[in-house]
């Protein structure tokens, strides 16, 4: 039998369930699995081998290992996680916000993220795949800080680049972010929002992560509540409020705001909590009813006096200087009679300057030494010579009227060597009918104090009594 190069021969020595042995030409024992026999095949039957080689699926094999190996390398070994970009966001007096973008790890897997803050770190950050920002607080005033992110991977560590960040003074007010909740006055908060732009402040109606302060005047979003709680309650708060009180973030009025702008600095909020009555509320609204009073005026009142006074300024020549330069001397200017408006206006300005003068007198606690009671209308006495048969009588009372009973007066009798032949006898009017004048003021006498000198007193022996 005629044998092939690539074909053996083998007798088939011993047959097991699984395993066979062959017994080659050259006594070559070698053990072939029994599934591969030729079916029928018994102890001592006699087999042929032949062996070849596959070179197709060689080259399959070896084009599908470095296709593999190939997408290990596109997938794991070109790409490498990034370190995260730190940025600023907002600085207060004691707080920072930080931010950055969504953190890339490439195929790595991420163990920590961490914020460093003047190389110490601070704590680790929470949900770092889907969180962005952070804010610090409890910083000093006026302050220079550094901040710095650390990103722990399996494939490395990473860091971001350092933040330099110096916190505001008391008369920094940019720092102020303000989110605006239900306010009553339409009014007061345009003059809140015109304040905060004026200090380069920030506001917004909804609460992030750098928001400051809580403004409104009721608790309620809308006037009913009902959308702002999510209910059918009337006036129930809203969600932007309730956000407000679970991250502590202090509510306080609009007029803390205009404070803040009036004081040029950051004015403490205690009594500008939602609920307390501001202490500039009252000028606010004062100041405001007299900006709209004094808007008003001008149309109204500039149109009656141009329409008065036009006539009486077009008749008024121009004042002339003299020589010198010295400006003329004023005129009392005297209504004509075709103005019954201004003759009017003058009388009425003369009584009223004359009344000024007189409440002036009368207002003066004082009197004037030099004044002078007015003399009496009645003419002065004279002496009347009568006949010495004529006795001297009184004046004759009026019928309807009863005169009061009333002592007689004595006269006083005349001394000798004073009545001559040649004086005749005076008439004598009665004191009813002479009017008196007062007597004049008299000063008040200061009291000068006395000083009585104090003698020593003598003094006995002192004794001393047994208690």
């Amino acid at each position: 039998m005629k044998r092939s190069q690539d074909s053996y021969t083998f007798t088939v020595g011993k047959l097991d369930a699984g395993m066979a042995i062959l017994i080659g030409e050259r006594a070559h024992l070698i053990e072939f699995p029994s599934v591969l026999l030729p079916p029928g095949s018994t102890t001592g039957s006699i087999v042929n081998i032949a062996v070849h080689q596959n070179l197709s699926e060689e080259r399959k094999r070896d084009q599908q290992f470095w296709q593999l190996q190939h997408d290990i390398f596109e997938t794991f070994g070109c790409s490498s996680p990034e370190p995260p970009r730190l940025e600023v966001r907002n600085v207060t007096q004691t707080s920072v916000t930080l931010e950055w973008p969504p953190v890339k790890l490439a195929t790595a897997k991420l163990r920590s993220l961490d914020i460093y803050k003047n190389s110490q770190r601070v704590a680790a950050i929470p949900s770092p795949l889907t969180n962005t920002s952070t804010k610090l607080s409890g910083l000093s005033l006026d302050t220079p800080y550094t901040f710095q992110l650390v990103l722990r991977t399996s494939a490395g560590t990473f860091h971001s680049n350092i933040v330099t960040i110096r916190t505001h003074t008391i008369a920094d007010t940019s720092g102020i972010s303000v989110c605006f909740g239900t306010v009553a006055d339409p009014i007061l908060l345009e003059d809140a929002k015109s304040a905060l732009r004026e200090m380069k402040a920030k506001w917004s109606d909804k609460i992030q992560i750098d928001t400051t302060h809580f403004v409104c005047t009721t608790p309620a979003m809308t006037p009913s509540g009902a959308q702002a709680s999510g209910g059918s309650v009337a006036g129930g708060p809203g969600v932007e409020y309730q956000k407000a009180l679970q991250l502590s973030i202090p509510v306080v009025q609009p007029q803390w705001i205009l404070a803040c702008l009036t004081e040029k600095k950051m004015v403490p909020i205690v009594a500008y909590y939602l609920g307390v009555t501001p202490p500039n509320a009252a000028s606010y609204y004062s100041q405001r009813t007299q900006s709209m009073s004094q808007a008003s005026l001008p149309s109204s009142g500039s149109a009656s006096s141009a329409h008065k006074s036009a006539p009486n300024r077009s008749s008024m020549p121009v004042p002339s200087r003299g020589m010198d330069g010295t400006p003329p001397q004023r005129k009392s200017i005297e209504p004509t009679p075709e103005d019954p408006e201004a003759e009017t206006e003058a009388t009425q300005q003369s009584k009223r300057s004359a009344s000024i003068t007189d409440t002036r007198h009368r207002s003066n606690g004082t009197m004037d030494r030099n004044f002078k009671f007015p003399q009496s209308q009645q003419q002065p006495l004279q002496r009347v010579a009568s006949p010495p048969s004529q006795p001297s009588s009184p004046p004759p009372v009026p019928k309807h009227q009863h005169p009061h009973p009333q002592k007689p007066v004595p006269l006083p009798s005349p001394r000798e060597g004073e009545v001559g032949e040649d004086m005749p006898p005076v008439n004598i009017i009665t004191p009813s009918s002479v009017e008196v004048p007062p007597p004049p003021p008299v000063e008040k006498e200061t009291r000068r104090p006395v000083i009585v000198d104090e003698e020593d007193e003598d003094v006995g022996e002192t004794v001393e009594i047994d208690l």
